[in-house]
C-alpha cells in the first residue's frame, strides 16, 4: 500500500515539475530536459559558497518569521533561535539541522540551527555539486522546513505541551515531526512566499518544493524496494537522479542510508500525507477557522503520532 501510494504520488509530482519548469524557462512542457535544466539555472542564478551558507540562512530565518506573523498562519511562541556553524563531524550529510532543547528541559535555553559548509577536505568538484544542491532558494526551503515554521517552531510549541506523564513528552513521534517541517514547505510556498523580492524567485522555490516531494517519496520507495523488492544499487541510482532531480553526490549518500537503515526514510512522505489529511479534515469541519486557529490546534497536543493526534482531536 505504502509503495503504490508513493508511485502514484511520484507520477503526480512529476508532471506538476514539468509544468512549472515550463513556466520558469517560457518554453513548452514537451522541450527535452526541462526540468534539469530548469535546475541548472536556478543553481547558476542563486550560488552559495562556504563564506555565504550561514549568511544566507540568518536571512532566510528573518524572513520566514515575517511571512509566517504576517500571513497569520501559525501562533509564534517566544524563541532565542541561534544560527551557528555546524561542528566539522556533523558536516557532508545535511546542509543544516534543528538542536532544539531536549522534552524534560526547564532552563530557558536556545535553540541552535546549526549550518554546515562543506568538508575541509572535499574537492572542488564535490563542493560545486554540494551547492548545486544546496542554492540560495533551496536554503530558504530548507529554512522553512528546519526552523520556521518547521522544526523550530513545532518543537517550541510542542516543549510548552503539559503532558500528563513525562513519558508523554519524552516519546516524539518524528513521523509526525517530520510530516510537519514538510507541510511546512508547501505551506508557505501555496501562500507565495518568495526568497527575494521578485515573482521568478517564488516559481524557482515552488520547483525546489516540488523536488523536495519528489526526494521524500522516493526515500520511501528506496526504502520498501531496498528491503523487499533486492533493487539494485543502479536502479536506485537512476531513480534518485532522474525522477528526484537530485546530484550524483546526494544520491550515493541516500543509497547509502538506504542500505544501513530500514522503516526511517519513508517517515517523511508517511508523515506528509498523514498532517496533510488532518488539517484537510480540519477545514472541513471548522469552514469558519481562520489558518492560525487550525494549525495552532495541529500543534497543541505536543508530537503525538498522527493516529492518535486524530484521536485527540475527535476526527
Amino acid at each position: 500500500m505504502l509503495l503504490e501510494a508513493a508511485e502514484a504520488h511520484l507520477e503526480k509530482v512529476n508532471l506538476a515539475l514539468r509544468g512549472y519548469a515550463a513556466q520558469y524557462l517560457g518554453e513548452k512542457a514537451t522541450a527535452p530536459d526541462l526540468v534539469h535544466r530548469a535546475f541548472a539555472r536556478i543553481a547558476a542564478e542563486a550560488p552559495v559558497t562556504n563564506e555565504t551558507v550561514l549568511e544566507i540562512v540568518e536571512q532566510a530565518l528573518v524572513r520566514t518569521t515575517e511571512f509566517v506573523r504576517a500571513h497569520d498562519l501559525i501562533s509564534i511562541p517566544e524563541l532565542d533561535v541561534r544560527v551557528i556553524e555546524m561542528p566539522e563531524i556533523h558536516r557532508g550529510v545535511a546542509v543544516a539541522y534543528c538542536d532544539a532543547p531536549g522534552p524534560l528541559e526547564t532552563a530557558q535555553v536556545a535553540t541552535f540551527v546549526a549550518v554546515s559548509p562543506t568538508p575541509n577536505d572535499w574537492t572542488i568538484e564535490r563542493v560545486d555539486s554540494f551547492y548545486r544542491e544546496y542554492n540560495a532558494v533551496q536554503l530558504h526551503g530548507l529554512t522553512i522546513h528546519e526552523a520556521m515554521p518547521g522544526h523550530v517552531l513545532q518543537l517550541a510549541q510542542s516543549h510548552h505541551f503539559e503532558a500528563t506523564t513525562p513519558v508523554r513528552a519524552f516519546a516524539r513521534s518524528g513521523v509526525f515531526i517530520e510530516g510537519w517541517a514538510v507541510y511546512s514547505e508547501e505551506l508557505l510556498v501555496d501562500n507565495g512566499y518568495a526568497p527575494f523580492d521578485d515573482k521568478t524567485s517564488a516559481l524557482a522555490l515552488r520547483l525546489q518544493q516540488l523536488k523536495m516531494q519528489a526526494r521524500l517519496t522516493i526515500n520511501a520507495i528506496l526504502d520498501v524496494r531496498v528491503h523487499t523488492a533486492e533493487m539494485t544499487e543502479q536502479e536506485g541510482l537512476d531513480l534518485m537522479m532522474n525522477r528526484g532531480f537530485q546530484e550524483e553526490g546526494e544520491a550515493i549518500g541516500k543509497w547509502r542510508r538506504a542500505l544501513l537503515t530500514a522503516g526511517q526514510l519513508p517517515t517523511y512522505f508517511v508523515g506528509y500525507r498523514a498532517v496533510s489529511e488532518i488539517v484537510a479534515d480540519l477545514r472541513v469541519l471548522h469552514p469558519d477557522w481562520s489558518d492560525r486557529q487550525i494549525h495552532d490546534l495541529v500543534l497543541a497536543y505536543g508530537a503525538p503520532s498522527p493516529r492518535y493526534l486524530r484521536e485527540f482531536l475527535g476526527i
